[in-house]
């Protein structure tokens, strides 16, 4: 039996500002997938028509509906409410061009240095975000330091022996202007 094919959704916030197009293949998929694009924390979440406030909550009435239909997600506690005036899409209102945030955090209270996510969001629309997780930066540091400690022992030797063969070069040399 083939993998059924992804079909595009368009999902909203309860309060429409915020609108998103979303590709799945189930509705488990949507809602995941609905909950990234929106940055909706809430782990209750009820996906509904937007047109009519209609709860989608079922495998089958979810692959009967077709492609491109119009849901609301909403958290715990909201309710769904008829469109004011037309339910043609409005842009929200701009702040800014792009949006660019740093979330350092660890994933154990043991680690040194932890890890960094980076999200840059263009015209409230566009979003990339990238994980850098620093799990071997103790390690490394650990490396690092041992060689430096080599590296310091060795010069601390180079510069005994130096020392030593100045001196004796020294001694030499003054024994010498001594005898003649």
């Amino acid at each position: 039996m083939p993998m059924p094919q992804p079909r595009p959704f368009r999902v909203c916030t309860h309060n429409r500002c915020w609108r998103r197009g979303v590709m799945a293949t189930s509705l488990d998929e949507l809602l995941e997938k609905t909950a990234s694009a929106l940055l909706v924390t809430c782990h209750f979440l009820t996906l509904v028509l937007e047109e009519d406030g209609t709860v989608v909550d079922t495998e089958a009435f979810f692959e009967s509906l077709p492609a491109n239909t119009q849901f609301m997600v909403l958290e715990k506690g909201q309710i769904w409410a008829q469109s004011e005036g037309v339910t043609s899409f409005r842009w929200p209102k701009k702040s800014g061009i792009a949006k660019l945030s740093f979330d350092l955090y660890k994933l154990n209270p043991k680690d040194f240095i932890g890890c960094l996510t980076i999200q840059a969001t263009l015209y409230e629309i566009y979003s990339l975000s990238y994980d850098i997780q620093c799990m071997r930066a103790k390690h490394f540091l650990k490396y690092l330091l041992r060689c430096l400690t080599q590296v310091a022992r060795v010069v601390g030797n180079l510069l005994l022996c130096g020392s030593s063969y100045m001196l004796q070069y020294i001694e030499d040399d003054h024994q010498h202007g001594v005898a003649l």
